[in-house]
């Protein structure tokens, strides 16, 4: 099979032959969308830029100077009736991708901005021909060519470029914009959010808000960026995000086309291996599967690795994880146990809320393919679902985020050692690791607002990789007499079993020593605590025959870790 991997371009992948999975009926759902703007959400690496370079070179008569016809012959859309073929190679194009605006500053971003808004124009540049133009167009249409424009010229540059292709071809033009959160998200991360945010909304308001020279504008992007933050007062725009079931069938890889492509390409490796490692979203009635992932597992001949997971630094969602809480770490280790959580979803996303609102940052998880839906209800307050992690790709994107944070200056060989010492109860080794971790990660702020949040969150993400075909974790549960507050619970019944129970105590004044002699006894408290109220009868229950009970002791950065081995 020759696969397109790493192509987005629709022109590149019929001439050179290589295998498509036909979803040029997008284009005819397209049309028939009464929506004068649409905005369609999905993952990255899930489709988008090639769907819409697809509806540019059907649309426009030529791209890039050459010829459009013929790369549709023998494609589904050829098969539709004249109604939709009247529209092939009609309109004037405008094709824009925001991928590359991003930096670490506005200034920077600012000029990336203004260099893809000058390549646009470039493209159009036969307009400039045209005695229709006006002198001050096309003086306009000249500083956005030589990157000297104003602010304002720049805002405005997408609705005038509409204008002119319209006067110049008597045509409405149609506006592809891709991945048009990316320059927000850049700027979330580096600090410049309100100043991004304020010119792409200008820019987007005045081409897509009674735009009397559009025809259709198609975006697409990864969140739904509310439209109080971005699309205040544009009325005519309609949302389709992984909630909604129409276009899902063209974003991804449907089971048929998957079955189709395992066929055709005779892997060793079962189907249903392929599944787990990359089990599929659901788009109503629809599951999707990630297609790079697929088309790189099948390149590889059926190895079954992540492969999704390594496009992307994931910058955001390690920022997340990284500073949640001890409650996200709770429902964290619940899903990494294969099990799904019910959550409100907003689709609306604001970037201001995700350290505030708990709700932002499961609907980002969702919004960019770290979650999938198994159920949802829409309420009042947004959508009511029933989220799971989607496979075990993405699982171990998990498991790679918290090792790569707690062995920060480490590597991972300390921390793999660090959970070797933790499952044996090798007291002097944990205290050791713990010591090292706490240097790296804890904060006087993480400390003096929750410290015993902070801890139980530390030590949920210290274990939250641990393999689950091994062992069950389980955080705040009723045992016994009781809630413990940790427990690692072995499926190999003769493998020791561990309860960790965390005491707090205000720190009194004293000498390094009487602190040290604190600590101690108030870790030895919690062994007992872990006796007198029967936190082992879950263990008994199951078999386990050993068990190893830790007691941590903490006040501030100094803490204690005593550990006691027991038969059952």
């Amino acid at each position: 099979m020759k696969l397109p991997i790493g192509y987005d371009n629709f022109q590149e992948i019929i001439s050179n032959k290589l295998d498509y999975v036909d979803k040029t009926l997008f284009i005819k759902d397209i049309i028939d969308d009464s929506a004068k703007v649409v905005l369609i959400a999905r993952p990255r690496r899930f489709g988008k830029t090639l769907n819409l370079s697809m509806l540019r070179y059907f649309l426009a008569s030529e791209v890039y100077g050459e010829s459009t016809q013929g790369l549709f012959d023998g494609l589904k859309i050829k098969s539709e009736s004249k109604e939709y073929l009247q529209h092939q190679g009609h309109y004037p194009v405008v094709f824009i991708s925001f991928k590359d605006v991003k930096s670490n500053n506005y200034k920077t971003a600012y000029a990336s901005l203004c260099k893809l808004i000058s390549r646009i124009y470039q493209e159009h540049q036969p307009v400039l021909l045209s005695d229709k133009i006006s002198n001050h167009q096309k003086k306009i249409f000249e500083s956005i060519l030589e990157e000297r424009a104003t602010e304002a010229s720049i805002q405005s540059s997408l609705l005038d470029l509409s204008q002119l292709l319209y006067t110049y071809h008597g045509v409405k033009p149609w506006l592809l914009i891709d991945e048009y959160d990316t320059p927000i998200q850049s700027a979330y991360l580096g600090g410049y959010y309100e100043e991004m945010i304020g010119l792409i909304r200008g820019m987007f308001g005045a081409a897509l808000k009674t735009n009397p020279y559009l025809y259709k504008a198609v975006l697409t992007g990864i969140l739904r960026i509310s439209k109080e933050s971005l699309f205040s007062e544009l009325n005519n725009i309609k949302v389709y995000s992984m909630l909604n079931a129409r276009y899902g069938n063209y974003f991804g890889f449907t089971e048929p086309e998957i079955t189709t492509l395992l066929t055709k390409s005779a892997l060793s490796v079962s189907a249903e291996a392929i599944r787990s490692w990359y089990n599929g979203y659901q788009m109503g009635e629809t599951t999707v599967y990630n297609p790079w992932s697929i088309v790189n597992c099948i390149q590889e001949g059926g190895i079954l690795k992540p492969y999704w997971v390594n496009t992307s630094d994931n910058a955001l969602i390690k920022t997340l994880l990284i500073k949640s809480s001890a409650e996200f770490k709770e429902q964290l280790e619940i899903l990494l146990d294969d099990q799904p959580i019910e959550k409100i979803i907003d689709e609306n996303f604001v970037y201001g809320d995700l350290m505030g609102n708990k709700s932002a940052v499961w609907s980002l998880l969702l919004m960019t393919g770290y979650l999938k839906v198994t159920s949802n209800t829409e309420t009042e307050q947004g959508f009511n679902c029933f989220v799971k992690i989607p496979n075990r790709e993405v699982r171990s994107l998990y498991r790679q985020i918290i090792e790569q944070w707690l062995s920060n200056g480490y590597g991972v060989d300390f921390y793999n050692q660090f959970l070797r010492d933790l499952l044996r109860g090798h007291t002097d080794g944990v205290n050791g690791g713990l010591a090292c971790i706490m240097e790296q990660t804890a904060s006087v702020y993480d400390l003096s607002k929750e410290p015993e949040a902070f801890y139980h969150g530390l030590l949920l993400g210290l274990i939250a990789s641990l393999d689950r075909a091994h062992y069950e974790l389980k955080s705040n549960r009723e045992s016994g007499a009781g809630r413990y507050d940790i427990a690692i619970i072995p499926k190999d019944v003769s493998t020791p079993g561990i309860i960790l129970e965390l005491k707090r105590f205000v720190k009194l004044k004293g000498t390094e020593k009487e602190i040290e002699v604190l600590l101690e006894q108030n870790a030895r408290e919690a062994l007992k605590q872990i006796e007198q109220r029967n936190y082992v009868a879950e263990f008994k229950s199951r078999n386990i025959q050993r068990l190893i009970k830790m007691g941590l002791a903490f006040s501030g950065k100094q803490f204690k870790l005593l550990s006691e081995e027991v038969p059952l």
